[in-house]
């Protein structure tokens, strides 16, 4: 794994060892980044279920303004701190050791977001979980986009009822990424 564009470009990345994470792969990374490219630049970036933290690295290597990772695993926490060292972005970076829908929760309106990733464990429905708490919370509005890395076969049909519009889908074999808005 590595950082595709950017201040920290090719820059290879570490991962956790074992299969307690799913590290995005540099391709899809790449085609997600290009399709929310306009996002990037100054924003704030919220990485859910960060893993390593490559998605996070990705955001500020290509100019966001600053990023909260999110992960509850130790050995996921010291590799991202690690990699934010190595790639020098630590200086617009915080890690919270948390996990991520008690982190969501706690959060306050100075913690407003313009992006919000989140890559969960698939088939535990902490995705419904996480915008269930998304849509009380000050953290996100219409504007923030949402991007959910999901299976293919999870089940969104109940983002109307919550509160969320799809703005669009993108699938890659078997899984894929929701990119949604508040309404």
């Amino acid at each position: 794994m590595r950082v595709i564009a950017g201040s920290a470009r090719s820059l290879p990345l570490q991962t956790v060892r074992g299969n307690n994470t799913r590290p995005t792969t540099d391709r899809i990374k790449e085609t997600l980044f290009n399709m929310i490219a306009t996002e990037i630049p100054g924003c704030r970036f919220l990485d859910l279920f960060s893993g390593s933290g490559g998605i996070g690295i990705e955001a500020l290597s290509r100019g966001a303004g600053m990023a909260v990772f999110v992960e509850h695993d130790r050995a996921a926490l010291k590799v991202i701190r690690q990699n934010l060292q190595f790639t020098r972005l630590s200086d617009r970076a915080r890690v919270i050791g948390s996990e991520a829908v008690r982190a969501v929760s706690s959060m306050g309106a100075e913690e407003h977001f313009d992006v919000i990733f989140m890559d969960p464990p698939y088939g535990h429905d902490l995705e419904r979980r996480i915008l269930e708490v998304l849509r009380q919370s000050c953290i996100a509005d219409r504007n923030t986009l949402i991007i959910v890395e999901a299976s293919g076969d999870t089940d969104f049909s109940y983002l109307s009822d919550l509160g969320y519009e799809l703005i669009k889908e993108k699938r890659y074999g078997s899984n894929r990424h929701m990119f949604l808005r508040k309404l």
